[in-house]
């Protein structure tokens, strides 16, 4: 993962991916997960996003996994909470009630460090990984979730009209992640309104992943 990257951007705060809100899929689509209340849900690549203040208020459990530390440092400022911090082998262990956020490298996540996981909402993970990183994190994720059911996002445009992240992950790809271990349910697809970063044509999908 390129950590320098992730890092200027924070350091810079050009955080222009950072939503101030909820983000409306979560809103809308979540109940498809049919999680009982106090389920544990893994949010990979979380940054500081508000997603998980709207998954602690209703009544869920969170862990997340984040490369850079200044990000999680404002999630809990943010979520006003003082954690605890400790070191879970190659990863730092951030932690206060309901709320588990490991910061390092996602691969260094391992299942015992993470722990049981009831759900995965992988919102900016698969899309923010350049091609040749996504086969490993795909089968790295599904490792250490047990294949958790999934409520994922990704986007599909012309990927020589703009760089990413967020990367172009078409339909076929993630079915060649994933179609092994769930059965893929497309619950909507639909275009960008004004262009991805208004750069060019997108389509937003949204799947629910359900074990087999």
């Amino acid at each position: 993962m390129d950590t320098s990257f992730w890092l200027q951007r924070w350091e810079n705060n050009n955080i222009t991916f950072h939503r101030s809100d909820a983000n409306p899929v979560l809103v809308n689509y979540f109940q498809t997960l049919s999680l009982m209340k106090d389920s544990r849900v893994f949010v990979p690549l979380c940054g500081k996003t508000r997603d998980i203040a709207w998954l602690l208020s209703n009544g869920y459990r969170v862990a997340g996994a984040e490369l850079v530390e200044m990000a999680v440092e404002q999630l809990f400022m943010e979520l006003e909470l003082e954690p605890t911090i400790s070191d879970a082998e190659e990863v730092k262990h951030y932690s206060a009630k309901n709320i588990d956020i490991f910061v390092g490298n996602i691969f260094d996540v391992s299942s015992q460090i993470l722990g049981p996981i009831d759900a995965v909402y992988d919102r900016a993970a698969l899309v923010a990984l350049p091609e040749d990183m996504r086969n490993q994190y795909s089968a790295h994720l599904m490792e250490v979730t047990t294949k958790a059911p999934q409520l994922l996002i990704s986007y599909e445009y012309d990927q020589t009209l703009m760089a990413g992240p967020p990367f172009s992950v078409s339909n076929e790809e993630v079915n060649q992640h994933y179609g092994d271990s769930y059965d893929l349910n497309l619950l909507v697809s639909t275009d960008i309104v004004g262009g991805l970063k208004g750069k060019c044509a997108a389509k937003k999908n949204i799947w629910l992943l359900k074990n087999t």
